[in-house]
Formats: C-alpha cells, sequence, structure tokens
C-alpha cells in the first residue's frame, strides 16, 4: 500500500509539474505573439494597432526619460506626438532579453528595442509587466528608455 501510495503521490507530482511548466510555455509564446504583433504594427506606421498589445485602461503607466504618461489615450498622444511620420517610426526591432513569472497571470519582459529609421536610428531598453486581461495578454506597465 505505501507502495501504491509513493507511485500515485509521485505521477500526480510529475503531472502537475509538467503542467506548470506547458502553462508557463503558452503565456510566454502569447506574451511573444503579442510583442510580435506590435513590432510589425509599428513597422507599418500604424501605432493604433500597436497600442492595441496595451491595457486600455486610465491605470496604464508608461516611464520614460520625459517622466510619467498615465492612462491608454495620453500614451497614444505621447506615441503619436513624438512619432508623426513612417520616417519616424521606421522599423522596430525587439531583442527580449527575459521573460519571467511574477506571479499567476503577469510577467514582466526585459528587452531592447532598435528602430531603424530615416530620421535617425533609435535604440533602447523596456521593461514590461503584462497581465492576462479578460483572457489576453495586455501591457500594463511600460519603462523605455
Amino acid at each position: 500500500m505505501k507502495k501504491l501510495t509513493l507511485i500515485l503521490s509521485l505521477f500526480l507530482a510529475t503531472t502537475f509539474i509538467a503542467t506548470a511548466q506547458n502553462s508557463e510555455e503558452k503565456d510566454i509564446k502569447d506574451i511573444q505573439a503579442v510583442l510580435k504583433a506590435q513590432r510589425l504594427a509599428w513597422s507599418k506606421d500604424n501605432i493604433e494597432e500597436y497600442m492595441e498589445g496595451y491595457w486600455k485602461s486610465d491605470s496604464l503607466a508608461f516611464y520614460s526619460a520625459n517622466g510619467i504618461t498615465q492612462g491608454w489615450e495620453n500614451t497614444l498622444e505621447r506615441y503619436l506626438k513624438a512619432y508623426p511620420t513612417k520616417e519616424h517610426t521606421g522599423k522596430l526591432n525587439f531583442r527580449i532579453n527575459a521573460i519571467t513569472k511574477i506571479t499567476e497571470g503577469a510577467y514582466y519582459v526585459l528587452g531592447e528595442y532598435h528602430i531603424k529609421r530615416d530620421v535617425g536610428n533609435a535604440d533602447g531598453i523596456f521593461m514590461l509587466v503584462f497581465k492576462k486581461i479578460d483572457g489576453a495578454w495586455k501591457i500594463i506597465a511600460d519603462t523605455s528608455t
């Protein structure tokens, strides 16, 4: 009986670990898909579509060298003002250095961005906080330099 209990416990533990790993792998792939969609939208000079990766809320926080921008609408306005034409948006690429689980339904992403453009290239680093909201991964906080 003890052997059966031990075997059953090991089986359940292995199953639980495998399920948790599969869940995290899916979360990371889904977050990467959001970032890819943003990269493609940005490179098409479609900032409104790019913003679909962000939480559409007044609680969205965007931190940059110019200070804090609070809210989705204000963040959209900031992007449209800073990147008014295709020459300013250029072609965006990311280098993702880490995607780390914070808690169930939340991750942070560390990375670098590189924008090739006619008005001069732009490079920097970022940390994003993603949260699963209504079944979709959304950026709830962005710190970019």
